[in-house]
């Protein structure tokens, strides 16, 4: 199947083939670089807008966080890393949070693109310095290209395996050329990718590869980093404490000004999440983002939210939010029928769900995009349309006729309603299943049965009334939570018939999508195709988002994907927020901007 990619893409999208017309002869020089049309912030700028460049510097910001980790090196391909790391490691640009996809620069002051973005340079920034001192070299640069195309996480191979050259045109200079594909385009994507490829020290990884340690294995001792903060000290899988750089080369950045305020960040572990929200009510954490309603409605009452030592706020954001839900593998053949995944979200009453368990303040998540711009609406109209129509003999009719919408009940509770049980048996019927001694079986017999699993304890609730749901249908669904390691290492193997888990996207979505949803991404080990979807439509609507010249163009590939995988029943949709809940101590403050992509914590400090 994925050999049809590059047809149908160029079917589909004949804008997409090369144009030897469009290339130039002369790269641009810039201070940084948009995905789509042009930067906020001009050449020259002092600070970015969602910060008080004069916020003070001291004090320790404590973080209590659930689970656990083994391994310091967040872009190796094994492990769980520790919270906080992205503090440590810094990337040749970074991002501005008030726009979709826009980069400035860090380690690299400056950068030149190709007309037709075939090729990026970066000019590092002469001040750049790893935390012992010793500058950040092209070396360096190269060499993080090379272990992370070879040992890094699956979406970084996939990535970087599209650089043809890496050439260092002087000590401060490297260059990247990237490979068209096979239809002849260039990912205009990658220089972006580029800069946001985390930088590596060759000196110290050549020592450690040198003593028998491995980039894709776990490590728990500190590689080194440039960024405003370095380890303190651990405790494995329980406590990680950073300290702020005094003489970050950093600083005084436009990017960085007003940023990584705290002396100390310290991230506590919790087996239980419940246990960690007494600990911040007892003042052993400082801040605290809630994303379950039921505690934010009642868990927070005491004395210190009642005199105001604790605050709790709800902060309005414009960001997609998780797309969270029940993911089928569709790899099991149980799930490789759409009818049968589509049966099985008619089995619960989740306004019911949503009413009882979550107080009434989450959104049911009918979208990929969540609370954006991204999301499918209605029927598809106008160049969401145009996009789609090439597929149309691929795809349910009903697509193009009516909206995609999630069953709804009537909110009566686990009863839930008859006519979505008779619907959801009319479609297992189809498929095959009859109803025989109570049970959900085949034609030869075997029942319908399957595993739920989950990685967080409070996840267990909605589990478990999805499965007491299915019961009516004769189906025998059982929930089992595992330590997080486990859980990790059996979605990384795919190990696994049923999660609950989510995907997350950008307002700026990009090669990202080929990773959660391409074909050639569901036989990958650790990628975030959980759902193990193989299918070329959704191959070439993927490949076809990063390659767009417009926002508009952007808008409706990503709507016309959106929509695809909503008629696929990849998963059993369950809540979003709107809102970011964050409950902090008072003595915490923030500035009055919130950019786009919500609250940044790292924005905020301790009045003194």
């Amino acid at each position: 199947m994925i050999r049809l990619l590059p047809l149908l893409l160029l079917l589909a999208f004949p804008a997409l083939a090369a144009d030897p017309s469009a290339s130039a002869t002369q790269d641009t020089a810039t201070h940084g670089i948009a995905m789509h049309g042009d930067l906020r912030y001009p050449p020259g700028f002092s600070h970015l807008g969602y910060v008080d460049p004069a916020a003070p510097k001291g004090g320790t910001l404590r973080q209590a966080v659930t689970g656990s980790f083994d391994t310091l090196n967040p872009h190796g391909a094994r492990g769980v890393p520790a919270y906080g790391l992205g503090y440590v490691f810094e990337t040749l640009l970074t991002r501005a949070w008030d726009e979709p996809f826009s980069l400035y620069g860090l380690l690299a002051e400056r950068l030149e693109v190709a007309p037709d973005r075939s090729a990026v340079t970066f000019h590092l920034n002469p001040a750049a310095r790893w935390h012992d001192g010793s500058p950040v070299t092209v070396a360096d640069v190269l060499f993080s290209l090379d272990i992370q195309r070879r040992d890094g996480t699956p979406n970084r191979r996939l990535f970087y395996a599209k650089v043809a050259e890496a050439t260092a045109p002087d000590p401060r200079t490297v260059r990247f050329v990237f490979s068209p594909g096979p239809d002849g385009a260039i990912d205009r994507e990658m220089p972006l990718l580029m800069g946001l490829m985390p930088i590596h020290s060759k000196v110290w990884w050549s020592n450690a590869l040198a003593e028998g340690k491995a980039f894709d294995k776990t490590i728990l001792e500190p590689p080194p980093g440039s960024g405003p903060y370095r380890v303190k000290s651990i405790d494995p899988g329980r406590r990680i404490t950073y300290e702020r750089v005094a003489d970050y080369w950093g600083r005084d950045l436009p990017t960085r000004r007003g940023l990584f305020n705290f002396d100390l960040l310290d991230f506590v572990y919790y087996r239980d999440d419940s246990v960690a929200l007494e600990a911040f009510k007892a003042g052993e954490g400082d801040v605290r983002r809630e994303t379950d309603p039921a505690k934010w409605a009642a868990g927070y009452d005491g004395p210190a939210l009642r005199q105001g030592r604790i605050l709790r706020e709800e902060i309005p954001h414009r960001r997609p939010e998780f797309a969270r839900g029940l993911i089928f593998n569709t790899r099991r053949p149980l799930f490789q029928d759409r009818r049968v995944r589509e049966a099985l979200g008619f089995a619960t009453d989740f306004e019911w769900i949503g009413r009882t368990l979550f107080h009434g303040a989450l959104v049911r998540t009918a979208s990929y995009y969540p609370n954006s711009e991204l999301a499918a609406t209605g029927v598809p109209e106008g160049e969401e349309l145009r996009v789609l129509e090439p597929f149309r003999d691929r795809l349910p009719p009903e697509l193009f006729s009516r909206p995609f919408t999630l069953p709804r009940s009537d909110g009566s509770g686990p009863s839930g309603s008859r006519g979505n049980l008779r619907e959801a048996l009319r479609l297992l019927g189809e498929a095959g299943w009859r109803i025989r001694d109570g049970r959900l079986t085949d034609e030869a017999g075997t029942p319908f049965a399957f595993e739920i699993l989950l990685g967080d304890p409070s996840d267990e609730r909605v589990a478990l009334e999805f499965a007491r749901s299915l019961e009516r249908l004769g189906i025998a669904a059982r929930v089992r939570s595992v330590d997080s390691a486990q859980f990790q290492a059996r979605l990384e193997s795919y190990d696994f018939d049923m999660t609950l888990r989510w995907w997350v996207s950008s307002l700026s979505p990009g090669n990202e999508q080929l990773y959660y949803y391409g074909s050639a991404a569901a036989g990958q080990p650790g990628s975030r195709n959980l759902a193990g979807i193989r299918d070329p439509v959704v191959d070439a609507l993927a490949a076809s988002i990063a390659e767009a010249r417009t926002r508009p163009e952007l808008v409706a590939r990503v709507r016309a994907l959106d929509r695809v995988l909503l008629w696929g029943h990849y998963m059993v949709p369950l809540f979003h927020s709107p809102v970011d809940r964050l409950a902090h101590w008072s003595r915490l403050k923030r500035p009055e901007t919130t950019p786009l992509y919500g609250a940044m914590i790292e924005s905020w400090w301790e009045e003194r």
